[in-house]
């Protein structure tokens, strides 16, 4: 019988500007003696027949392609099915893509962080479109959202598309609400932050394999700078940890990040719930990137992981 062939990873990727995030990838898999399969649009087909017939074999499984591609999602379920089924001897996916699809749903992790006890912005959810054509805001719900407010939908949102920044009026809302007929809309109040050593006091933070790495994030020039433990100590910034830790607990995602803003009378607000397939672009190539040290901490615990089975 013919041996399957058997890796220790395999990522699904079709995103341009991953190729930085794949090259870290090899290189600590080189160093570590772990095999590593690339699928991409030209071999996703094979790749799912050679798995239907175990022919080939990965033990866990990264993708970042579904999301945006239809024709990554049969591999994503197959995987998926395999996994419940089978943990054993299943692929483990990386962020399974049942909970990937849950965590990517804005207006039901906005309830979900109100049940448990997370600071986010006063939002309104209003319905698709396609359910309702007429928006029914009262007065006192629109004044509650000051001017200007933010208009997002609750699914289509990765890299702001659809997202309404600066919206002062009801006509604003129902044209935003025809780009996307399908999806729910949030309607959420601007969200102003305080200003910590020098800085906007807005803050991306990473979970990734049980580590939580804090960084701040300029919300308005969308640049990242490194947070030293020394400085999140000093600053008194632990609760960038506890609330992410919480995050995790709601969504179960091995990998994602969430945006979270200090206000100026010390609370903590999660101004964007989770990102369940972080953009991984190293600084060192886009200005806007992650800080490359971040992104190298980052897949250095996704492989120790894969490497020890504990994930």
């Amino acid at each position: 019988m013919e041996t399957a062939q058997i890796y220790d990873l395999a990522i699904a990727w079709n995103w341009e500007y991953d190729f930085g995030f794949i090259d870290l990838v090899h290189e600590v898999a080189c160093r570590n003696d772990m095999k590593v399969l690339e699928i991409r649009n030209e071999n996703v087909e094979e790749i799912l027949n050679l798995l239907r017939k175990e022919k080939i074999h990965f033990r866990y499984f990264l993708d970042r392609a579904s999301d945006e591609d239809e024709m990554f999602q049969p591999l994503a379920w197959y995987v998926l099915r395999q996994f419940r089924s089978s943990e054993r001897c299943a692929p483990h996916p990386i962020n399974p893509y049942d909970l990937r699809i849950i965590a990517a749903d804005k207006a039901t992790m906005h309830l979900e962080f109100l049940t448990h006890n997370i600071e986010v912005p006063y939002t309104i959810i209003v319905s698709p479109y396609n359910h309702k054509n007429e928006v029914e805001l009262s007065l006192s719900e629109l004044a509650k959202l000051r001017r200007p407010f933010i208009i997002k939908p609750a699914n289509t949102t990765g890299g702001g598309i659809g997202v309404v920044i600066g919206a002062e009026t009801l006509k604003e809302i129902i044209d935003a609400r025809q780009s996307h007929k399908s999806d729910k809309y949030l309607l959420q109040e601007t969200i102003t932050p305080t200003i910590l050593a020098e800085h906007r006091a807005w803050f991306r933070v990473f979970y990734a394999f049980g580590d939580i790495i804090p960084s701040w994030w300029n919300d308005i020039t969308h640049i990242y700078s490194p947070m030293p433990e020394e400085e999140e100590r000093r600053l008194g910034l632990g609760q960038l940890q506890t609330i992410t830790e919480r995050i995790h607990t709601i969504c179960q995602l091995d990998f994602f990040s969430t945006e979270l803003a200090f206000m100026s009378d010390g609370r903590c607000v999660a101004v964007d719930y989770v990102n369940e397939m972080c953009d991984m672009r190293l600084q060192s190539q886009f200005s806007d990137g992650v800080p490359d040290i971040i992104v190298q901490e980052i897949v250095a615990r996704m492989m120790e992981c894969v490497k020890c089975k504990n994930l």
